[in-house]
């Protein structure tokens, strides 16, 4: 199995980014590191002018104004169009590939982001004022036909009564819709890793007995295909470039593009050379900031 190709001199790095016209930017681990900006990352998208830049994060729990707040705060330029969060992608997936009737709406187990995203795209929905119920009560889980899909990503309010009423809707409504908006099994904190929203549909999938009819976030091929309707992607001049292999890298090879992986966040160049690699990008580099050394 062929190595990647390391991107690792000023020629390198010139000749990759004029062989495309669009990226996908992971961000954490690829632009930032928590609250730190990756050394040289601001130079080097002096470099991507005129290119197409598109930043693809599987938290749910954010919208992209959120998000927008977020690259203002470490004075990076972006624009709201440009973010593709799970849980906006979660939105224009029920809307422009599901065609969701306007008659219905979402029950939400998880937080406020996905619930804007599906209001900006006028979709109406349900659940987030269940996030402070403590007592569960058997009396608050009642039918509603008007519930034609549940959406689960990550919530840090979790109850029992939102997983029961999640079951109820799944169980009870004809042809109900269950979305994941991401599999992760953990989200990353300051100083440890908790439960993502994987780990939170779990018990929806277990409960229900079947699989999410569809599952958003990196690797999974419909967050690719809603990136892909929208901005009309050419595939030989569009790369993914992030930091995990089995997330990001993972995405790309599953949507058809180019990938690049870069060293500053979970994969070590040891995993990308080890015989026998499962997943192996095109190519890889040190550090996104490395560009800036075509100033």
């Amino acid at each position: 199995m062929s190595k990647p190709i390391k991107l690792c001199n000023i020629s390198h790095y010139q000749s990759f980014i004029d062989k495309f016209d669009t990226f996908l930017l992971d961000c954490d681990g690829v632009l930032w590191r928590g609250n730190d900006i990756i050394p040289g990352f601001i130079f080097s998208f002096v470099y991507f002018i005129g290119k197409k830049l598109l930043f693809i994060t599987n938290n749910s729990a954010k919208s992209r104004a959120n998000y927008l707040e977020k690259f203002k705060k470490l004075n990076i330029e972006a624009y709201e169009d440009e973010i593709f969060c799970s849980s906006y992608a979660s939105a224009y997936y029920l809307k422009n590939v599901l065609k969701f009737p306007k008659e219905k709406k979402i029950y939400i187990v998880g937080e406020s982001g996905i619930a804007d995203e599906l209001a900006l795209e006028g979709i109406r929905h349900c659940g987030l004022s269940d996030n402070n119920i403590q007592t569960f009560k058997s009396d608050d889980i009642v039918s509603d036909p008007e519930v034609g899909a549940v959406v689960c990503g990550l919530d840090r309010y979790i109850n029992y009564t939102k997983l029961a009423k999640a079951l109820h809707y799944l169980k009870s409504n004809s042809d109900c819709i269950f979305l994941v908006t991401n599999d992760d099994a953990t989200f990353p904190l300051k100083d440890f890793v908790a439960p993502g929203a994987g780990s939170i549909a779990a018990s929806i999938i277990k409960a229900v007995g079947r699989e999410p009819d569809g599952i958003m976030g990196k690797p999974n091929k419909p967050m690719m295909d809603c990136i892909a309707q929208k901005f009309k992607l050419n595939n030989e001049r569009t790369c993914m470039i992030g930091d995990r292999l089995e997330t990001d890298v993972q995405f790309g090879i599953n949507g058809g593009i180019s990938t690049l992986a870069v060293l500053t966040g979970i994969t070590a160049e040891k995993d990308l050379l080890v015989n026998d690699a499962p997943i192996i990008p095109d190519y890889y580099m040190t550090s996104f900031g490395d560009f800036s050394k075509l100033f």
